[in-house]
C-alpha cells in the first residue's frame, strides 16, 4: 500500500475517534442538539409562525403566554415568539460571520508572526498586548462607536475585537509545529515560505482552532447582544435578541415575558455552542480530562 493511502486510512479512524468519544458524551449530544433545534428554528422560521416579525397590532398589546401567542406579545403587539425565531437568524449570522472574519485574519496573523519570528513577531505581538489590553466587549463598543450602529457595522467591530484572541491561538500552534521534520524538508528542497506556510504549516495547526472558533461563535453572539441591549448594534425593529432585551426592559414588572424568552433563547444557543465546543476539545486531546 502507497504511503498515501496509508496516511488517508490513519486520518479516517482518528476522525473516527474523534466523533465516537463525541457522540459518547451526553453534554455534546444536548450541545448539538441545541444548536441545530435552534439553527433549524432560524430557517424554518417562516413555516413554524403564521405572524409577521415587524407588524405593529397595537390591540394587541402585552398579551400574556398562551396558544394562540406562545411567548405572549410585546409593547406594539408582535408576536414574541415569531421575533425569536427570526431573530434567530440575525443572531447566528453575526456570530458566525464575525468568527468566520476573524478566523481569517488572525490564520494570517498568527501564521506570520509564529513561522517568522524574531522581530515580526515582536512587532505583531506587542500590537497584540496593546489590543488586548481591554476587554473584547469594550474595544467592540469603541469601535462601534466610531463606525454607527447597524448590522454590517456590528460584524465588523465583532471581527475585529475577535482577532487578537485568534491570531495568539494560531501563533501558539504555528510555533508547535514549525519545526517538525517535514517542515525543515520542505525548506531543504527550496520551497518558497508562502508555499511551506499554505500547504504543510496552517493545515497542520488548524484543529485547535475549530474549538476556538466554536466557543468564540457563543462569545461573539453574547458580545452582539451587548452591543445591541446598549444601542450599538443591530437596530429596531429588527428582531434581534439583543434589541428585544432592550426593548423589554422598560416593561420588565409589568410584563416580564418580553425579558425572560429572549433571555432564555440567548442562554440555550450559548451554552450549546460552549457544551459542543468543550466536547470537541476533549475529544481531540482526551488527556485534557484528566
Amino acid at each position: 500500500m502507497s504511503s498515501k493511502g496509508t496516511e488517508k486510512i490513519k486520518k479516517n479512524s482518528a476522525s473516527k475517534a474523534v466523533a465516537i468519544r463525541i457522540f459518547k458524551n451526553p453534554m455534546a449530544i444536548v450541545g448539538i442538539l441545541l444548536v441545530i433545534i435552534l439553527c433549524f428554528a432560524a430557517v424554518f422560521a417562516p413555516i413554524l409562525t403564521q405572524y409577521s416579525p415587524t407588524k405593529v397590532t397595537v390591540s394587541d398589546a402585552f398579551l400574556t403566554p398562551s396558544l394562540k401567542h406562545f411567548a405572549g406579545t410585546d409593547d406594539l403587539g408582535r408576536d414574541i415568539f415569531t421575533r425569536l425565531l427570526y431573530g434567530s437568524r440575525y443572531s447566528i449570522l453575526l456570530g458566525v460571520a464575525s468568527t468566520a472574519g476573524a478566523l481569517i485574519i488572525g490564520i494570517f496573523i498568527g501564521s506570520i508572526s509564529g513561522y517568522f519570528g524574531g522581530q515580526v513577531d515582536n512587532i505583531i505581538m506587542r500590537i497584540l498586548d496593546v489590543i488586548q489590553s481591554m476587554p473584547s466587549m469594550l474595544f467592540a463598543i469603541i469601535i462601534s462607536a466610531v463606525l454607527g450602529a447597524g448590522f454590517v457595522q456590528t460584524i465588523v467591530a465583532l471581527s475585529v475585537a475577535s482577532i487578537p484572541g485568534m491570531a495568539r491561538m494560531m501563533r501558539a500552534n504555528i510555533l508547535s509545529v514549525r519545526d517538525m521534520e517535514y517542515i525543515e524538508a520542505a525548506k531543504s528542497i527550496k520551497c518558497s515560505n508562502a508555499r511551506i506556510i499554505m500547504k504543510h504549516v496552517i493545515p497542520n495547526a488548524l484543529s485547535p482552532m475549530i474549538v476556538t472558533t466554536a466557543n468564540q461563535i457563543s462569545s461573539n453572539i453574547l458580545m452582539a447582544t451587548g452591543l445591541s441591549y446598549i444601542g450599538l448594534g443591530v437596530q429596531p425593529p429588527t428582531p434581534e435578541w439583543g434589541a428585544m432585551l432592550t426593548a423589554g426592559r422598560n416593561f420588565i414588572t409589568t410584563s416580564p415575558h418580553m425579558v425572560l424568552f429572549p433571555g432564555v433563547f440567548i442562554c440555550l444557543f450559548t451554552m450549546g455552542f460552549n457544551l459542543f465546543g468543550d466536547a470537541l476539545r476533549d475529544a481531540l486531546d482526551p488527556t485534557l480530562k484528566h
